[in-house]
């Protein structure tokens, strides 16, 4: 298959390479900064094809150029946290924080999916966006975290727009909680490792029939209301 991921290059959206790749896919690993990460890897592996692309901008056509003709699984996984500490509080919060957070959180992966609709597998092609159990308002019981919280849920939301659409030509979207993971993100202070995050988010993907299109799940295959 091939694999395409964003934000891949650390954290969460290096363990989807690292995975695809070991499991005997090509992956196409998307990138906005330089990572030695990823540079090193494709030294070993042949399937492996670094891309940048700062997804908060259009696509090149020297980027789509260097793409697949068929894209089998669409991985939305770039994403920010934002203002740390108390800077997305209620006081504190910014407009321009919440546009920036919104725009790399939300808009890309909508725009990812606009750009790569016409290479994806139909029937059979797989969108799974990247978002967070801080984006449903069930689970919101401390509130705060203004632009994160919003920008994930808008993700849940525009991702189960896209399942509706995309439903008739056999494309099927999952959201993912990825689990509170030990990343820069949150200054490795998370629960549990890349490599769990990832081995369980990766099993819904291939399991992905077994859950209504849209549904937000967490990387331990439940369910979470929003």
């Amino acid at each position: 298959m091939n694999v395409f991921i964003t934000g891949a290059g650390r954290g969460i959206g290096l363990g989807f390479v690292v995975h695809y790749l070991s499991h005997g896919h090509t992956v196409y690993a998307c990138y906005r900064n330089d990572s030695d990460e990823l540079a090193a890897l494709a030294e070993k592996h042949n399937d492996l094809n670094i891309v940048q692309w700062d997804v908060t901008l259009p696509a090149t056509e020297h980027f789509l150029q260097s793409l697949p003709a068929q894209i089998d699984i669409v991985i939305n996984n770039a994403g920010i946290y934002g203002p740390r500490k108390d800077g997305q509080s209620l006081k504190k919060i910014t407009a321009e924080a919440m546009h920036e957070v919104f725009d790399i959180d939300s808009v890309a992966p909508l725009r990812v999916v606009q750009t790569l609709h016409s290479r994806l597998r139909s029937p059979g092609g797989i969108i799974a966006n990247i978002s967070s159990k801080m984006g449903s308002s069930s689970d919101n019981s401390s509130g705060g975290t203004y632009a994160y919280r919003a920008a994930k849920a808008a993700l849940i939301i525009i991702s189960k727009s896209m399942a509706v659409d995309l439903a008739p030509e056999g494309i099927t979207v999952i959201t993912l909680h990825p689990g509170w993971v030990r990343t820069d993100m949150v200054d490795f202070t998370g629960l549990i490792d890349v490599s769990d995050s990832v081995e369980g988010m990766a099993s819904v993907i291939e399991n992905i029939e077994e859950y209504t299109p849209g549904d937000l799940v967490a990387y331990d295959g439940k369910v979470i209301p929003y």
